[in-house]
């Protein structure tokens, strides 16, 4: 009996490790698990609860609207059009997600980060100026590692998970790229509205001391409207 608890516990800490190495999100365990809405659910669970499966049809694998253009009339000059479980219930439990992004000329999608997916971006149209920046090395006397890069319509550029990373259209025409992401609900943490435009607001003393900057720097930016713009 002890040798059999020895092995179960050396099977359930294997196991264990091997969720950490590949953590995404978790695999189905059914052909499909089509989300009900959950806002009124009494009950929360880590992703979205299944509709009956004799209640699913085909739309709710189906999302149109993806060859309409956002409206970039915002500060940024950029809008996303999410497609991820909230606007297409059989994405649940599927691990994957899609955007279309467009951007005005000197359209900002602003330095973010998805912490639950990695993003492959293609290019349709414009010129974009892309790049992610590097966690924090091991050694202090290093920096952050910039890579960045010009894309041209057809080219395809990564974003690893969790990394903070950009795209900027420096042409004179209007941008449009689509992107995959590698989770059902993939988030987004905008840096500028997360440290400056938080509710309720970060204590200037702190950001003071984090940015080595005057007290009133810190103030008029958290005093500025941060735009979301998916």
């Amino acid at each position: 009996m002890k040798m059999a608890l020895v092995s179960l516990a050396t099977i359930f800490v294997v196991a264990s490790f091997a969720t950490f190495a590949y953590a995404s999100d978790p695999s189905p365990l059914q052909d499909f698990c089509v989300a009900v809405n959950d806002t009124k659910a009494f009950v929360f669970v880590n992703g979205k609860i299944c509709k009956n499966p004799n209640m699913v049809v085909a739309e709710d694998f189906l999302f149109r609207g993806l060859n309409k253009p956002g409206n970039t009339s915002n500060p940024l000059g950029s809008r996303v059009t999410p497609v991820t479980v909230n606007q297409l219930p059989g994405l649940n439990t599927l691990g994957i997600s899609a955007v279309r992004i467009d951007y005005a000329p000197k359209g900002l999608n602003p330095p973010h980060t998805h912490p639950r997916a990695t993003e492959i971006l293609i290019l349709l149209k414009g010129t974009l100026y892309v790049g992610f920046v590097t966690s924090n090395p091991a050694d202090p006397a290093l920096k952050n590692k910039l890579f960045a890069t010009y894309l041209h319509p057809g080219d395809v550029f990564v974003f690893p998970q969790g990394l903070i990373h950009f795209q900027f259209n420096v042409g004179k025409t209007n941008a449009v790229a689509f992107a995959g992401l590698s989770s059902q609900n993939p988030g987004v943490i905008t840096i500028a509205n997360a440290v400056f435009g938080s509710d309720p607001p970060i204590d200037p003393v702190v950001l003071t001391k984090a940015f080595q900057v005057e007290k009133d720097v810190i103030e008029y930016l958290q005093a500025q409207f941060w735009w979301n713009i998916d």
